[in-house]
């Protein structure tokens, strides 16, 4: 049993959600606390009744504690290796762990494997690791040595990366940097497909690893039509559409940088191709005059809303860029459309896709309803861990 933590006492009836197993104890919950635990720290929380609920990670701010054990246990390296153990298993029954054809995948998914505030992507031998909490990040040497005996010989490098990713509150200063290994390889496999991956000067740990199987889905649509990959970053769906026969396809990103490095993956995967073109620009900008020019349009814009504040004008831009398309894409055309803001439900991305296509006054019929992949497992006691929400459209 873990001793000598500061006790954290909620409010009468507050401890229901916990009872529920939903990790997160926010900060209005709280009745009082037995000390002043410094940020990151494992605290113990209690019912008003004096209930042990479990043991989590303080931080400052609306959600006050991450719970990451409902059971009154010594958190220490055996305890992670075990998680961390949990985590591998479930990508080894899932074939990802030892694919040939794929390389690239989620490995630790928050909330999702019972790691709340931490990220592990695998790319090809490195782990590239995010804190979003400072518990997390205090913990970052017990996870890397946990990886390093549970994945032995499969693991090359670890890369931490949470300079951007730690509450700006906590003041932690955060060097991005290799924790184990170094100078790694670069280059991934998904689908047999071949990617150059940054994750050192690119965006989240580098690879939007969570849209592969979406990814895939493209490839089927992708015959005989002309296809349009906006807000591209390093191009995924673009190789996807060419796999799949498509007849031209054009990626367009605000990024210059996203766009060479997009022009690189395609010449990797299909070189001297002269079906693909790249060009940066500003995504909205780009939409206002696409007239028929396309049949297939995918709109993967980044997060329009990363907190609840930003919401209803999230709300406006997935509306407005997906009424452009609807205006715009030819008869018979299908839009793939996508939102990966948390803070955006279901309903209300949908509400914003519908009200689009009424703007626009197209017929449309969904043919997907797409999400996250099954290496971004959600925790059924923590919804908010379906944060991918995706519609794929027949425009009429």
């Amino acid at each position: 049993m873990s001793a000598n933590l500061v006790q954290v006492v909620l409010k009468s009836g507050k401890e229901q959600s916990l009872k529920r197993f939903h990790p997160w104890v926010f900060s209005g919950a709280i009745r009082e606390m037995s000390g002043e635990p410094a940020e990151g720290e494992l605290v113990k929380v209690f019912s008003n009744k004096n209930e042990f609920l479990g043991i989590g990670h303080y931080q400052i701010g609306s959600i006050a504690v991450r719970i990451v054990s409902f059971l009154d246990l010594e958190v220490n390296y055996e305890f992670w290796k075990e998680k961390i153990e949990s985590a591998w298993n479930l990508r080894k029954m899932l074939g990802l762990a030892e694919s040939d054809e794929t390389n690239v995948f989620r490995l630790v998914h928050g909330e999702g494997d019972n790691m709340p505030g931490l990220i592990v992507d695998f790319y090809n031998g490195t782990a590239v690791m995010q804190a979003h909490s400072v518990g997390m990040h205090f913990t970052r040497e017990h996870v890397v040595n946990a990886l390093r005996e549970v994945l032995a010989e499969k693991l090359k490098a670890v890369y931490y990366k949470s300079d951007k990713t730690l509450p700006f509150k906590a003041n932690i200063e955060s060097a991005d940097g290799y924790l184990f290994g170094n100078d790694s390889e670069t280059e991934v496999k998904e689908y047999g497909l071949k990617f150059k991956v940054d994750w050192e000067d690119g965006q989240k740990t580098g690879f939007f690893v969570d849209q592969r199987e979406n990814r895939k889905l493209v490839e089927t649509y992708s015959k005989g039509r002309e296809v349009l990959n906006m807000f591209c970053y390093t191009g995924g769906f673009s190789f996807y559409a060419m796999q799949g026969g498509a007849k031209l396809v054009h990626s367009v990103d605000a990024s210059e940088k996203a766009i060479e490095l997009t022009r690189e993956n395609v010449e990797l995967n299909f070189p001297g191709d002269k079906r693909h073109e790249a060009f940066a620009a500003d995504g909205f900008e780009y939409l206002k005059n696409i007239q028929d020019k396309y049949d297939l349009i995918i709109l993967d814009p980044p997060a329009f809303a990363k907190h609840r504040r930003a919401l209803d004008q999230a709300l406006k831009g997935y509306k407005r860029i997906n009424t452009r398309a609807f205006e715009q894409i030819r008869s018979g055309g299908v839009v793939f459309t996508f939102s990966c803001s948390q803070v955006v439900t279901k309903d209300k991305f949908r509400e914003a896709v519908f009200t689009a296509a009424a703007i626009a006054g197209r017929k449309v019929r969904i043919l997907h309803q797409l999400t996250q992949p099954a290496d971004h497992p959600v925790n059924i006691y923590h919804p908010e861990g379906e944060y991918l929400k995706g519609l794929v459209l027949y425009v009429e």
